[in-house]
């Protein structure tokens, strides 16, 4: 009864694992890439690079990027000002765009500002609140991290649909994984090298069990972030519809959503004793954002909130003050109740905004390790369909199309992706610094090499095409210092004295992936192509049998 049960769990295991692994395989990539999306974001804009950004008083970074702001988006109805922090220098001034007529075409951005949806943003200078000039459009980071569960090319409503269904398939995973393997510890200490689909289940294992735990929780917390938006009903029962005293109770930082305005001008109050409140209520230097509804109206409010990495909860305590007068309105302090704090525990888990450098590196280290799960999953499954048709072509019989197109995808999917990312990179250094529409240029690019290395695994999945595809995002990354160095000065013989750990960093994390791709281009070709079932001894194959099984074999 214990082994049919087990037997059925390995089923599910098999898969729900394969049958969306290529869509996590993103995932994790994209979403572990996000745990340094400012500083992926700081190496992507060179020219901040030397830039010195002084940091004064947070009550006069405000009152500059305010400055700034009511030149720029005197007509926006809300305002965002990010304060700068140790990973991110430059002050973030999101404003939303009013709309336009119906029939008028949307005019374009100004230089030095990016435009996502209905909102504009730049980056200031902390210290005279200007935007920060002759730096290049680009989502940076920030494209990573909308990538992982938003993807790209589609209304986010769906693409989160569509991740939240693989994030549940991961769970299910993960868990009939668990049950499945009844040595999974004893198995985490043992790897057998050279043994075929018994070398790909044993490093399937270890990568699993390495950071079971990280797992388990990344999963599951994917799932909360978007919990809202896949079961709204207790929200809609709760507060009968009414959306805005739900949001106002669970997201105080945002201030109030939709806020409506009087119609009659005022001026907004001076920040600094806001400002000053905040920081003694929390300490200085823990002031994150501020959030302006309806500037230069009667009816504005102004949301302070403490930088989100404070504590491991998202929910950041919050004051809501009157845009006019300055007097504070209320406040939202961590504690608010046990379902919100519960909630905000988990999304801050899964952000993993709180962690300290040593911390958000276990972090990256784990989501590599969540990476290579995925894959040896993948190929795991290859080497086994593999294997068993090895008796059905040594008979006569054909390869089946679900194999190939399994080997095609793990092509496609893996390999194309490792030679995407850096493509990604190159395209910041090279596309011309002044073009229009500079930041989907790059993000176009980076479809554009990955749609191109999956159409050639999908027509071509033999081990060759992994060889080439893993050599050339093997040199696509580890040649991101010289492309450094040869597009700016801020190259590693010159950041690492400097101490900008952040660009030097960057380039020593890419020269690592890079010559971890050149050691698995390197184990391939030293193979002889005759193991893990690719080819039967030549006493027992003709050559057409061995020749169609070397085809078939797509997995390393």
């Amino acid at each position: 009864m214990k082994e049919g049960f087990r037997q059925s769990m390995n089923w599910a295991h098999t898969y729900s694992g394969l049958l969306v692994g290529w869509v996590l395989f993103m995932v994790f990539a994209a979403g572990t890439a996000c745990y340094y999306r400012d500083e992926i974001t700081f190496w992507m804009k060179p020219e901040q690079h030397l830039a010195g950004l002084a940091l004064p008083p947070a009550a006069v970074v405000a009152d500059n990027a305010v400055a700034a702001l009511q030149q720029r988006a005197h007509n926006g109805q809300r305002w965002f000002i990010t304060l700068p922090s140790e990973r991110e220098p430059g002050v973030r001034a999101t404003w939303a765009r009013n709309p336009v007529a119906k029939g008028q075409a949307e005019p374009p951005p100004e230089p030095g500002v990016s435009r996502r949806g209905r909102f504009d943003s730049a980056v200031l200078d902390p210290a005279t609140g200007k935007p920060l000039a002759a730096t290049r459009e680009t989502r940076g980071g920030e494209f990573f991290y909308r990538l992982h569960f938003d993807l790209h090319y589609m209304p986010a409503i769906w693409a989160r649909w569509i991740i939240g269904f693989c994030a549940m398939f991961m769970l299910v995973a993960i868990i009939t994984g668990i049950v499945t393997h009844r040595r999974i510890f004893a198995d985490f200490f043992t790897f057998r090298p050279k043994k075929g689909q018994r070398s790909w289940l044993d490093a399937h294992n270890a990568t699993a069990v390495l950071a079971l735990p990280y797992h388990i929780m990344i999963t599951y917390t994917g799932l909360v972030t978007l919990m809202l938006m896949y079961m709204p009903w207790g929200p809609q029962v709760t507060y009968k519809g009414d959306q805005a005293a739900f949001t106002a109770e669970v997201f105080p930082a945002s201030g109030p959503r939709d806020p409506k305005p009087s119609g009659i001008a005022a001026p907004l109050t001076p920040l600094a004793p806001l400002v000053a409140q905040a920081h003694q209520r929390w300490g200085e230097g823990t002031l994150g954002r501020i959030t302006i509804n309806n500037p230069g109206d009667a009816a504005a409010t102004i949301t302070l909130a403490r930088k989100g990495d404070q504590a491991m909860s998202s929910a950041q305590p919050a004051m809501l003050f009157n845009g006019t007068t300055g007097k504070l309105l209320s406040e939202a302090g961590e504690d608010r109740g046990a379902v919100i704090t519960t909630r905000s525990v988990l999304y801050g888990l899964h952000l993993g905004r709180f962690g300290d450098p040593l911390l958000r590196m276990l972090f990256f280290v784990s989501g590599l390790a969540g990476c290579a799960m995925v894959a040896t999953g993948l190929l795991l499954w290859a080497v086994k369909e593999r294997n068993r048709y090895a008796k059905v072509v040594a008979h006569g019989g054909r390869v089946g199309w679900a194999s190939r197109l399994v080997d095609g995808l793990n092509v496609g999917a893996i390999a194309g992706l490792l030679i995407a990312m850096p493509a990604f990179f190159w395209a910041n250094r090279l596309l011309p610094v002044g073009m229009v529409a500079r930041g989907q240029a790059e993000i176009n690019l980076f479809f554009g090499v990955w749609a191109g290395a999956a159409i050639t695994g999908l027509a071509w999945p033999t081990r060759r095409m992994w060889i080439v595809q893993l050599g050339v995002a093997a040199f696509m990354f580890g040649a991101i210092p010289l492309l450094n160095a040869f597009t700016t000065t801020t190259h590693l013989g010159y950041s690492i004295p400097a101490g900008l750990w952040r660009v030097a960093g960057f380039d020593l994390v890419c020269l690592a992936l890079g010559a971890a791709l050149a050691a698995c281009c390197w184990h391939l070709l030293r193979k002889d192509g005759r193991k893990d079932g690719r080819r039967l001894p030549r006493k027992h194959a003709s050559p057409q049998t061995a020749a169609a099984l070397a085809d078939a074999g797509a997995a390393p």
